[in-house]
């Protein structure tokens, strides 16, 4: 008996260490029963890194920046799960390379590059939230599925579009039938992918902590708004019949992302499908500041996030459900690309979110996460050039924005000391 003992004590150990999914009670979420709170980053590219000619330099890459990221507490990363076509679209060049370059062809390679992230986070204990594909042009998203069903003709895709007619094409994407049944084919691709390296299908993987339907989708147009609630409802429910393991969200920006309209924020977020709500805050696009006048305006910009946080905890609560900040960034002072920049004014922004998230963890409330925008890790913008081109080093800022305007290098001291200092607070 006690050589039998002995014998499967190390497998009783290893079962006790084996990662749990996240999951919601009470409006909390909670990590094998206990609430958990977490402050984490957006690592959009985190599934690119592992491809391509540079494949091993790319997993040495990651490898070290997850440890990285370990090291601070940072333990949760949003992560580009699903991107789509080639070429040009909106006059911008897009992510390279994507899962579905062609209509209905998917890229093996682009699978194994998210398997390695995967497999990797989990060694770690760390969890991913994957959006299925996005409202905007960057990695192809509701535009390419137009051109693929001849909503938008190839000239008008590759063309610079003024904001009404972004509006105008993307807010057609939620009547057309054969688009969202394009993006659901995409979903079961992913969904049902079984992991080169856990041998475990993506439904089953505990890494992943949530699914999201897309990066910020809104209806864009107030013609859209039933199109816009009836797709969202019934694609967080077609996720549940695939997958009964994870939980689902929308990726909205909160209010600004629902035509300003709390009540269509609560409606859609309703739903028992939809696990938790999410809400972005980008003062320097929705104009809280002007050029680059962020320090006189930072005072304004920190009462608005903090206002906006405390509305939508507030729908969070009525829905008892949690709530992730999980975008939210500024330039360095001066409005500076260089990492050598200073960040004061940003970690005035980040102390004062992070601020609500500290409370709210403090009382058990619903703002459970805040996930800022976005790690750039060890790659820096190149002199000379402002923005990205095929070859270069992923970072935090997208191909369509400069290279460093938001991006959190791990040469931030100043920044990740302050990360430490709320995730280690009492």
């Amino acid at each position: 008996m006690y050589i039998l003992l002995a014998a499967i004590m190390p497998f009783i150990a290893a079962a006790q260490q084996r990662q749990q999914y996240v999951a919601v009670k009470n409006g909390q979420f909670v990590v094998n029963n206990k609430p958990w709170y977490f402050i984490g980053t957006n690592y959009w590219y985190g599934g690119l890194l592992a491809q391509g000619k540079d494949a091993e330099k790319g997993k040495a890459r990651l490898r070290k920046e997850l440890d990285f990221l370990k090291a601070q507490g940072v333990t949760n990363l949003r992560v580009l799960a699903g991107s789509e076509g080639h070429g040009l679209v909106n006059g911008v060049e897009r992510v390279k390379p994507v899962l579905q370059p062609e209509h209905g062809v998917y890229n093996k390679e682009w699978m194994e590059g998210l398997d390695y992230l995967l497999y990797e986070m989990g060694k770690r204990q760390m969890y991913a939230v994957l959006f299925l594909s996005n409202n905007w042009e960057w990695s192809g998203g509701f535009l390419q599925y137009l051109n693929w069903n001849g909503q938008l003709t190839d000239s008008a895709m590759k063309s610079k579009m003024n904001w009404g007619d972004l509006r105008d094409n993307t807010s057609r994407f939620y009547h057309c039938t054969p688009c969202q049944e394009d993006y659901r084919k995409q979903v079961e691709y992913i969904i049902t992918h079984v992991n080169r390296y856990t041998k475990r299908s993506y439904r089953n993987e505990p890494a992943i902590m949530a699914w999201e339907l897309a990066n910020e989708p809104r209806p864009m147009r107030p013609a859209a708004v039933d199109a816009y609630k009836q797709w969202t409802a019934a694609t967080a429910a077609y996720i549940k019949t695939l997958d009964g393991n994870h939980l689902i969200t929308l990726g909205t920006e909160g209010i600004m992302g629902t035509e300003e309209s709390a009540d269509l924020f609560r409606e859609v977020h309703t739903p028992a499908q939809v696990d938790y709500l999410t809400l972005h805050i980008w003062p320097k696009n929705w104009s809280w500041f002007k050029d680059t006048a962020i320090a006189a305006s930072l005072p304004v910009v920190k009462e608005k996030a903090v206002s906006y946080i405390q509305t939508h905890a507030a729908i969070a609560q009525q829905l008892k459900k949690p709530l992730v900040v999980e975008e939210f960034g500024l330039p360095r002072n001066g409005h500076a690309f260089e990492p050598s920049a200073a960040v004061t004014l940003r970690n005035e922004l980040f102390a004062s979110i992070f601020g609500v998230w500290k409370q709210s963890r403090t009382q058990g409330g619903p703002v459970a996460g805040c996930n800022f925008w976005a790690f750039g890790g060890t790659a820096r913008p190149i002199e000379g050039q402002t923005f990205w081109k095929e070859g270069n080093d992923f970072m935090g800022d997208p191909p369509q924005e400069e290279q460093g305007l938001n991006t959190v290098f791990d040469s931030d001291v100043s920044t990740w000391k302050l990360i430490r200092s709320f995730i280690h607070s009492k």
